[in-house]
């Protein structure tokens, strides 16, 4: 029979998604098929499937540590928000629709056969299935037809380990609070708790963790002590974004405007691990500074975010750095931005509409019902190196600078355009800077020392650091025995 574990947390951003992604490590390494599964996400960073879906980043990284491909079945609810009450519903790597978060509870319920279904099909593949909640445990007022925490594990039987974060303050109060609200049959899934983020001495906490025990009921499954490298790993939140240092103690500056509905934003990743790279992260009310190059990330909705880059005056900025011979590189949502215009005539992302873009590349986009999912590769014209990626976006682009296409992809097509001068280029391909060859290049077009980072091979040393961590702080043994 196929186990399953779940970790669900007293909060978001407690590490609910790191743990799942190195106890699929540690169980992988034992020789385990492990699967990883989150049956409802809420993130614009999202990646490609091996199935030609979509799921959330998290998602992938889990699936790597199992050393397995990602499948649209891993998350089978993914949300994409697109404004402060209404998000992009994703069922099974596929767009359905959108909706309010109030509508969205009326989803709920008819999404939890897909979710089910997905379930079992990970279960057919695999030895163990980790399971990521979502969220709080503890959203009371959510619990009515959930399929992100416990109403997921009573439906399938699947025990829950509770993960609070101490770092953040009130681990006590939260763990023991959530036993508090909850209802008792949920209560009841609960077989254990991690307290996560420690730093210091942990004897200091040992009467902590007797008093969650003793309060609760719950045996403890390991204090975790902080994780330095965790910031190594692509992280999911948004507003987990940090830069990458004063660019005083670097020879280059990379900045990027964070726009409101930034997506896709592990692009970055690799540039902030550079040596002699600064990662500038350009924040509502501050200006661009002067820079090496400006890069305008992903989105999850462009225009509106295009509307967010006018309000703070980049665009006045961004003029005034191409002038002074400035790179600029627009990646997917950001490429559309820099065109002359941006038509939406089928409402994608919100009421049908048309908007000036900035004007830096001779380019046209019209927003489409359909979307461009795929893993690619081919070589970047400038140079003819190569590189791996993916794509993920709506919207078609022509105009005049398209014939100045940025990449050649290997199915023949070109993608992507370049200005008359050089400075400003645009492409709809994701990843390029994860390609070492690719990074490489372009930060030798920026004048930057060469490195010899070996960015995806760090990746799974940090995953095996991460699973030796967790075999020395959390036990293992008890929680695979745990597992259904």
């Amino acid at each position: 029979m196929t186990r399953a574990i779940m970790i669900q947390g007293t909060g978001s951003d407690v590490g609910k998604s790191l743990i799942v992604a190195g106890l699929c490590r540690v169980f992988a390494r034992r020789g385990l098929a492990v699967r990883p599964f989150k049956p409802q996400n809420m993130s614009n960073n999202a990646a490609v499937t091996a199935d030609g879906g979509e799921i959330g980043r998290a998602q992938a990284l889990q699936a790597r540590a199992a050393g397995v491909a990602p499948s649209v079945h891993m998350n089978p609810v993914l949300l994409k928000p697109q404004s402060e009450t209404g998000s992009q519903v994703v069922v099974q790597g596929r767009m359905v629709g959108t909706a309010k978060a109030r509508d969205y509870q009326a989803w709920k319920p008819r999404l939890l056969a897909s979710v089910l279904e997905s379930f079992s099909y990970l279960k057919a593949q695999a030895d163990l299935v980790v399971v990521e909640g979502a969220g709080s445990a503890s959203e009371v007022n959510l619990r009515a037809g959930d399929i992100a925490n416990m109403g997921f594990a009573r439906a399938t039987d699947t025990p829950v380990i509770l993960l609070g974060d101490i770092d953040r303050g009130g681990v006590i109060a939260s763990l023991v609070g959530t036993k508090a609200v909850i209802d008792p049959a949920d209560a009841a899934m609960i077989r254990g708790f991690l307290v996560n983020r420690f730093r210091g001495d942990p004897s200091l906490f040992a009467d902590g963790m007797a008093t969650i025990a003793r309060a609760t009921g719950w045996p403890s499954f390991g204090l975790i002590p902080h994780f330095p490298d965790a910031a190594r790993l692509p992280a999911e939140d948004a507003l987990g974004l940090a830069g990458s240092g004063a660019g005083a103690a670097r020879r280059k500056v990379v900045a990027v405007p964070v726009l409101p509905r930034i997506a896709n934003f592990d692009d970055l990743d690799p540039l902030r691990a550079e040596p002699d790279v600064a990662v500038v992260l350009v924040r509502p009310g501050e200006p661009i500074p002067v820079a090496d190059l400006v890069l305008l990330p992903g989105s999850k909705t462009t225009i509106d975010d295009l509307e967010a880059f006018r309000t703070e005056g980049w665009d006045i900025d961004l003029r005034a750095h191409v002038r002074r011979g400035g790179r600029v590189l627009g990646l997917c949502g950001g490429y559309q931005m820099l065109g002359r215009r941006i038509d939406d005539p089928h409402g994608i992302e919100g009421a049908p509409r048309s908007v000036p873009g900035l004007g830096l590349l001779d380019i046209e986009t019209v927003m489409t019902p359909v979307k461009h999912l795929a893993a690619v590769t081919g070589t970047s014209l400038a140079d003819g190196v190569p590189f791996s990626g993916y794509e993920m976006h709506v919207g078609d682009t022509t105009g005049p600078d398209t014939v100045r296409p940025a990449i050649r992809l290997a199915d023949g097509r070109f993608d992507g355009a370049v200005s008359a001068d050089g400075l400003v280029t645009g492409t709809y391909v994701h990843a390029l800077f994860a390609d070492d060859r690719q990074r490489g290049a372009w930060l030798a077009r920026l004048g930057a020392a060469p490195s010899g980072l070996a960015y995806e091979a760090g990746i799974e040393a940090v995953l095996d650091r991460l699973a030796d961590h967790l075999e020395a702080h959390v036990a293992c043994d008890a929680l695979l025995a745990l597992a259904l």
